[in-house]
């Protein structure tokens, strides 16, 4: 989508019972739109764009996308108020569902910006960019957090955090259920080391029964998916429905209880083939889209072949659409 469009009036309705979460580098429009072809209700969200790239930069091209991928969230980053409602304001315009402020993001690059996790430790500021972006827009303003930051890790320091935040109007926190370090961890190790505490999590509910608490971290299955809703509003799924996007296939029947038949393997990837010709069309790359989709190509006889299709050989040929057709092929019956 263009900013000049008109969104669509029948939007499928937003719920995070069931969200994939904010990526960088992954969740661009091309994933987004293959992830809806396995959920028509998984909750999408963008990669974080920060507001200087919004206000600054091509912003046409980090507000497109397909009008498929509703319901959709626009992940920000930034901690100049003013700012963030300015980018509310385009994204509202743009038509998306939603709008999310990253304070989860632990890398050095966006704490020299004061984005992401490092604004746990400010939470007036938060609130106030959250009360900023809410006075600009109608949609919903959600913040994705962790439980804390190094050296701002108590219990009572998280809860301040999400009472401050929560007076400033928002009422809908994931919380990813790990602590940020914010010196010597890579953004990999940052998901990796810190341990998970669900406790932490499911503790923050108990104590703020009135907010929407989703949970995100380490999360690998739909029975844990299912495990967790009893306790939280909803679950996030980040590397594990890249990885495995197969797993969205059952979403809608296990979580939502949409008895509509589960989309085949090879019938997601023809779904994907008017998409890709017009991706091609416009003067891009096949693999631009396609080195999405690999995850799909695992656990059955071929899914190796497959994989070297469309990772190896998609660069080596003058027919992308004759190999995409091939690869499709290697899918049938799995």
């Amino acid at each position: 989508m263009t900013l000049d469009q008109t969104p669509s009036a029948t939007k499928p309705v937003l719920s995070r019972r069931f969200s994939v979460a904010p990526m960088m580098d992954w969740t661009d429009r091309h994933c987004r739109f293959f992830l809806r072809q396995l959920s028509k209700h998984a909750l999408l969200y963008t990669e974080m764009v920060t507001t200087g790239a919004l206000l600054h930069g091509d912003t046409a091209r980090f507000l497109r996308y397909d009008e498929s991928e509703h319901p959709l969230a626009l992940q920000l980053g930034g901690s100049v108020p003013g700012d963030l409602a300015a980018c509310a304001k385009l994204a509202e315009v743009a038509g998306y569902d939603e709008v999310n402020l990253n304070v989860g993001c632990p890398s050095d690059r966006v704490q020299n910006n004061m984005i992401g996790a490092c604004l746990m430790g400010h939470p007036q500021l938060v609130a106030d960019c959250v009360k900023a972006m809410r006075d600009a827009v109608g949609v919903e303003v959600t913040v994705k957090h962790r439980i804390g930051i190094n050296g701002r890790d108590s219990y009572s320091q998280l809860c301040d955090f999400v009472g401050q935040v929560r007076e400033a109007g928002c009422r809908s926190f994931t919380v990813h259920a790990r602590i940020a370090i914010l010196e010597g961890l890579s953004p990999k190790q940052n998901r990796e080391v810190p341990p998970l505490r669900y406790d932490v999590a499911a503790q923050l509910k108990r104590d703020f029964p009135d907010l929407e608490i989703i949970l995100n971290g380490g999360i690998k299955t739909l029975e844990e998916c299912r495990e967790h809703l009893q306790t939280f509003d909803g679950v996030m799924l980040g590397r594990e429905a890249y990885h495995n996007p197969y797993l969205l296939a059952q979403v809608d029947s296990s979580l939502f209880g949409n008895n509509a038949p589960v989309i085949s393997r090879a019938q997601a990837l023809r779904n994907m083939r008017p998409y890709i010709e017009r991706h091609l069309a416009e003067g891009g790359a096949m693999h631009h889209v396609t080195r999405h989709v690999l995850g799909l190509g695992q656990g059955f006889p071929g899914a190796r072949r497959f994989r070297q299709l469309l990772s190896v050989d998609i660069h080596k040929t003058d027919e992308p659409l004759a190999l995409l057709d091939q690869a499709t092929a290697l899918l049938e019956g799995h």
